[in-house]
């Protein structure tokens, strides 16, 4: 196909990225959000793409898009294509351009969504509509589910229509959303520099934690050896000092083995004797900058984020809380939970806030080796690799549904942006030859996918 074909979605792309920052859909938790007009703006584009969205509602204003691609072949699973239409908070003071501005500056889309995600929802929408005008269409069935708040816990997108609408989902064997796709430049130990496309096939587990501890509640002047917020701090310091063990699931172990091959560092993690507790933190320095894409996901994780307690500085309280962002990889939930009670102790309680599963797809499946090959077609020099998300997304939630999920939001990056710290971070924006790479791998990907 030539390259003019695509000039109506190069711009298509781009606008429809600034347009989805304009509205902004912040999501705040606890049931704080508003898609709705996002989900209406979507709607309609897919709806001029020739196809017959559906806007679902979970509660009033926590609006979800789904809507289906026939393929030529009948017989073939179909494949769910996702992403989310909330976006975290921003604060305009701190930003250099306005959060929701949608400005497009040296070449950049800028604003509170341009990586996570509403680039990757207007890139979809271009190749629907770019299919549309030209007759083209993919061989299994492309379910396309836009949700809403991804950024919370999913209660009102993703879970919810797993649990309230699974029918518009028959048929979907494999899913790919958000993350993953994207180029990582990395400088070798020979002093090389090479592009990597790490590409999701797994995510660890969440689970986010609310510590609480009770006491005696008393003047704060007077001795008192039952202090809950001593307690529970003595507790979060514990938590927050705790070295988590290193292990290698195999997700993990194909992802350094292929990162090492491709910058040339010698990787045996079946060699007599290896110990990833030991050895690992060593090989991971030997692999240099590629490490980041792993240093995440070689161990579980808890971060204390939130402490709750008192209302006067000279009242002791009679209880105190605070929030930990629990991780879990894959078979690692009962050691976790183990670790937890002994951290916490006798003297602070410990649940679930919110808990979903870890995930692993197989690396070598067909779909993998579409994805690798889109890639490669559009940058022949790349290498294509395996990894694990240290966080989570809605593929937990569809992983219900018996769906396997990838992260691939296909994004050519130049040397230099940190893609990474973007998200959630100040000053996100994304590249407008990014999202022309990402419609135009996109394209061939779903198109072809096995």
């Amino acid at each position: 196909m030539r390259e003019e074909d695509f000039s109506t979605a190069d711009d298509e792309v781009v606008r429809f990225t600034s347009e989805l920052i304009r509205i902004d859909t912040t999501n705040r938790g606890g049931g704080d959000g508003d898609e709705r007009e996002a989900a209406e703006y979507v709607a309609a584009l897919l709806d001029g793409a020739g196809l017959e969205p559906r806007l679902l509602e979970s509660a009033p204003r926590r609006s979800n898009v789904v809507a289906r691609i026939p393929g030529t072949d009948p017989a073939a699973p179909a494949l769910l294509v996702h992403g989310h239409l909330d976006v975290v908070p921003a604060d305009p003071a701190v930003w250099r351009v306005h959060p929701f501005s949608g400005e497009v500056r040296d070449g950049m889309v800028w604003g509170r969504g341009a990586i996570d995600m509403k680039d990757a929802v207007a890139m979809v929408a271009a190749v629907a509509r770019h299919w549309s005008r030209t007759g083209r269409r993919p061989r299994r069935d492309i379910v396309l589910a836009f949700t809403a708040d991804e950024e919370a816990s999913a209660a009102y997108g993703a879970e919810w229509l797993v649990r309230t609408h699974p029918e518009l989902f028959e048929g979907c064997t494999e899913a790919v959303g958000e993350s993953g796709g994207h180029t990582e430049h990395v400088r070798t130990p020979d002093g090389r520099t090479v592009r990597l496309y790490p590409v999701a096939a797994g995510e660890r587990g969440t689970a986010w934690l609310r510590l609480r501890a009770t006491g005696t509640a008393g003047h704060g002047s007077r001795p008192n050896d039952d202090n809950a917020v001593r307690a529970l701090a003595s507790a979060v310091a514990r938590i927050g000092d705790h070295r988590w063990p290193h292990r290698l699931t195999p997700l993990t172990r194909a992802a350094i083995t292929e990162i090492g091959a491709a910058v040339g560092v010698k990787v045996d993690l079946d060699a007599p004797g290896f110990d990833a507790d030991r050895d690992l933190p060593a090989l991971l320095d030997r692999l240099g900058d590629a490490a980041g894409m792993v240093r995440g996901t070689v161990r579980e994780s808890a971060n204390p984020t939130m402490l709750d307690a008192g209302y006067k500085v000279n009242v002791i309280p009679g209880d105190a809380a605070a929030g930990v962002d629990g991780r879990v990889l894959p078979g690692g939930r009962e050691a976790f939970e183990e670790a937890l009670d002994a951290l916490t102790g006798p003297r602070v309680d410990w649940e679930y806030e919110h808990s979903s599963p870890a995930l692993e797809s197989p690396v070598e499946a067909p779909i993998f080796a579409a994805m690798r090959a889109a890639l490669l077609a559009h940058d022949p020099e790349g290498h294509v690799v395996p990894v694990c998300m240290a966080g989570g997304t809605d593929a937990k939630q569809f992983s219900e549904l018996g769906i396997a999920g990838y992260g691939f939001t296909p994004l050519l990056m130049p040397p230099g942006l940190d893609r990474d710290g973007m998200f959630h971070g100040v000053d996100e924006r994304v590249p407008v030859e990014a999202l022309r790479f990402g419609v135009r791998v996109l394209d061939r990907f779903l198109a072809a996918a096995e």
